[in-house]
């Protein structure tokens, strides 16, 4: 009996020794935390922790998330689990680095709870779930003076600024102006709204909807647009101009004198942009007419006066960066030269400016190709390279857009033959900045003029616009030669909750405005690392084996085609010659050219084989890497404890005899 209490007894001091172990290591852990992910994903950054060191007043953060709701929810609603704990995570680190002017407080608002009515007044968006529940996942800010501030959810279109996010809500609580972005493009980025989204919806048709990019903007800046037509550019603080198709020579200048007057610009141009397409209609219409739609756009008077030029139907392009896939049905995937996914571990971005440094992945489309002409060494100003390919790239370009109608990828692929060191996509000049219109610009002078007399044809007045021929202070302009990887059907995706950004597309637009603002705080946090992890080794590899096989490809590719040609011109004889021998000669060559041709396609088929087993092989091999070493090494460990017990047991025995 006393045996079995001493065991209960024993059992009973193990489990209170384990769970004071366990409460004691809880709360040791509070102050001791490591991060230990590639990119510090768990740390904060050094923006953030400049704004918590600015507080002078505690403020309190009010965490929502029906985690009730969202055990029993389906599985679009269960996903957000796993997103909860990271910024749950993120916020504890906010806590602590703060030293008690943070103060967190988590609520999961339960149907017909206090808490959901609180989340309701705040204005957090909600999602309606089966059984009556709503599922909230949102963010509300308090200060002891009254200021409220949220975010009303944690979209995935923002998971990778979730610290900006807040750590912008923080800054912006101890009130700070919302600065200014004026827009200027030839395309519908603001989108439909007001009365022309009623209008649109009246004739059945759906309006354009407002870009994401621009929907970040708001939720940040004070977001304006500049018409095209405009002389003077006033109350912008950073002005975007993107694709400026035909911009008339005042809105040039009134661009100019802008920079020239301190003012940060941000350009996208585009020798092809394949977001600018007409609708059907609107195509016909300037097909009847014999003008050719374009979809490219310039201003070259202005970059060549800033030492920068991008030649016409020319693009950028790159084998390893560029995407596999398919243009047409049942054809075989191959490289895009057109597409290009830019990578940080090719050195496709400038990691000497914290604007690119930490960007993994971009995506362009028919990039263009920026070059600093003759007279840049010349000009005193600074070229920064943001973006460029591997040493490897070149260019190619088309004789006609209209090779870019319905472009034959295929065929793209045959203008491109490697270089020898990188093509720029995107340059930063800063400098003192001279006028592209030093004599200023020429333009009707509507307040001038007079009514025309009867009869008599109306008097055209004009009146020249002057301005500074040159900057008093350092300009500083960012040139895009891309306006794709900014638009939606780049940058983002459509999910159940909206839209959610894909690569680093939207952070390259929103790290430079944040960089031509001043912000350095808020811009260091925007720039963090995301949740995906490239294979570089598989990637480096299967881009070998593809060269290995590249040049016996196209061999072969030439010489289908050669005997394809010969074919079609067999054909094309025997529609005009009679008699049945002549046919049959015809015929009999006709077979033994589609012989060769049979041939030769089995022999490409055999070569691409080649390649895929080269990629398997290697798939096989890092299998074996990963899966083999953790079996020998138990088993050396167990060869090795084996001898150690066999020699301890000997030296047992000879002690024990010799006793």
């Amino acid at each position: 009996m006393n045996r079995l209490i001493r065991a209960i007894t024993a059992i009973a001091l193990i489990a209170v020794i384990t769970v004071s172990a366990i409460s004691i290591c809880q709360n040791i852990g509070k102050s001791m935390r490591a991060d230990i992910t590639d990119q510090g994903l768990y740390t904060l950054s050094d923006g953030t922790k400049a704004v918590l060191d600015g507080l002078n007043q505690p403020i309190k953060l009010k965490l929502y998330y029906s985690k009730t709701a969202a055990m029993k929810g389906p599985d679009q609603i269960r996903y957000f689990n796993e997103y909860y704990v990271f910024v749950k995570a993120l916020l504890d680190e906010y806590v602590t680095a703060a030293k008690g002017n943070v103060i967190l407080d988590v609520i999961d608002p339960e149907s017909f709870s206090d808490d959901e009515v609180d989340a309701i007044r705040h204005g957090l968006k909600r999602f309606s779930l089966p059984g009556e529940k709503n599922f909230f996942f949102g963010m509300v800010l308090e200060t002891p003076f009254g200021v409220e501030k949220k975010i009303d959810f944690f979209s995935p279109d923002r998971e990778k600024f979730v610290e900006y996010d807040i750590s912008y809500l923080i800054d912006t609580a101890v009130t700070r102006e919302k600065r200014r972005i004026g827009i200027i493009s030839s395309l519908s980025m603001m989108g439909d709204t007001g009365y022309m989204a009623q209008m649109m919806q009246a004739q059945g048709k759906q309006p354009k909807p407002t870009w994401g990019i621009v929907r970040h903007l708001q939720q940040t800046y004070q977001v304006n647009q500049i018409d095209t037509e405009v002389e003077e550019i006033k109350d912008t603080d950073i002005l975007l101009v993107i694709h400026p198709k035909d911009l008339p020579e005042k809105t040039q200048f009134a661009i100019d004198q802008y920079i020239l007057k301190g003012g940060r610009a941000i350009i996208c141009v585009d020798p092809h942009a394949v977001i600018d397409q007409p609708d059907p209609m609107q195509m016909q219409m300037m097909m009847r007419g014999g003008q050719m739609p374009s979809s490219s756009s310039s201003l070259d008077k202005l970059l060549n006066t800033w030492g920068l030029e991008m030649p016409a139907n020319t693009f950028a392009s790159d084998l390893a960066l560029a995407v596999t896939g398919s243009s047409r049905p049942n054809e075989r995937p191959g490289k895009i030269i057109a597409i290009l996914t830019l990578d940080r571990n090719f050195k496709s971005f400038n990691t000497e400016l914290a604007m690119t440094a930490e960007l993994n992945k971009v995506n362009v489309m028919f990039p263009g190709v920026l070059k600093k002409t003759a007279g840049a060494a010349d000009s005193g100003l600074a070229y920064t390279p943001l973006l460029m390919t591997t040493d490897r790239g070149n260019t190619w370009n088309v004789s006609s857009p209209y090779e870019l109608m319905s472009p034959d990828y295929a065929k793209l692929r045959e203008k491109f033959t490697e270089g020898t060191k990188p093509v720029v996509m995107a340059y930063r000049i800063t400098g003192k900045f001279k006028s592209s219109f030093p004599d200023g610009v020429e333009v009707p002078d509507e307040s001038a003029a007079e009514p025309p007399a009867a009869g008599d044809e109306k008097e055209k007045k004009t009146k020249t616009l002057t301005g500074l021929t040159e900057a008093a202070d350092d300009c500083d302009v960012i040139v895009f030669a891309d306006v794709d990887f900014i638009s939606d059907m780049v940058a983002y995706q459509k999910t159940f909750f909206g839209i959610t950004v894909v690569e680093d597309n939207a952070a390259l637009m929103l790290n430079a405005i944040e960089d031509l603002t001043g912000s350095s705080n808020l811009f260091s946090i925007r720039s963090r690392g995301n949740f995906k992890r490239p294979f570089k080794v598989v990637d480096a590899i299967e881009l070998q084996a593809e060269e290995a096989t590249a040049a016996e490809e196209a061999n072969i590719n030439a010489q289908i085609a050669s005997f394809q040609k010969e074919l079609t011109d067999i054909l094309s004889k025997a529609r005009g010659k009679e008699g049945a021998i002549i046919e049959t000669a015809i015929l009999n060559k006709k077979m033994e050219v589609e012989s060769t041709i049979r041939d030769l396609q089995k022999k490409l088929r055999q070569v691409k084989m080649k390649k895929v087993r080269r990629i398997e092989k290697l798939g096989a091999n890092l299998r074996n890497l990963c899966t083999l070493p953790g079996p020998a090494i138990i088993l050396l460990i167990a060869i090795i404890l084996w001898v150690r017990r066999s020699v301890m047991k000997r030296h047992y025995i000879s002690h024990a005899s010799d006793s």
